[in-house]
């Protein structure tokens, strides 16, 4: 029997108060079904909200949601799908600068790097280990974590994120 359904996290890091009603309705509308999320004030960026919405849907609901959502001006998100046993995780995480970056993940939530992109960025690299290590922050996605990251603080006295195991 085929697993069919993940589950994941949507963190919206920053949108502008206008765009929340619309933001929940896209994700509605990926999903099936009407969400609402609990938004709170964003410090980190002045007259701009956040939340976290835990959702459950079909395997690649994650691609979806991140299709659903991207594309909006000042929006910074995050997408995660957990990993099944049929099935890869992923991380999507976008940035009004620098688009949209995705990630396959492990079991844990850890980035993995498969064997092409390793292959591609050792032969860019041409023996240089600076632009190596340039070519493995691209696959890693430094630059979104580090844009994200003081949003991502800005939620610290909220609610925990688990992981969670599905199957």
């Amino acid at each position: 029997m085929a697993i069919t359904s993940s589950r994941g996290v949507i963190l919206i890091h920053s949108a502008p108060r206008a765009l929340c009603p619309h933001l929940e309705w896209a994700v509605g509308r990926a999903l099936g079904r009407a969400v609402n999320f609990d938004w709170a004030d964003q410090p980190v960026l002045m007259g701009s909200r956040r939340a976290e919405f835990y959702w459950e849907g079909p395997v690649g609901s994650g691609a979806a949601l991140a299709s659903a959502i991207r594309g909006w001006e000042h929006l910074r998100f995050e997408v995660s799908e957990d990993p099944t046993p049929r099935s890869d995780g992923g991380r999507w995480m976008h940035t009004p600068g620098l688009g949209i970056h995705y990630a396959q993940t492990d079991a844990t939530g850890n980035v993995v790097i498969g064997e092409d992109r390793v292959r591609y960025a050792m032969e860019v690299a041409a023996g240089d280990p600076f632009e190596l290590q340039r070519e493995l922050d691209v696959a890693l996605g430094s630059a979104w974590d580090e844009e994200l990251e003081p949003f991502r603080h800005a939620g610290d006295d909220q609610q925990i994120i688990w992981l969670h195991k599905v199957g």
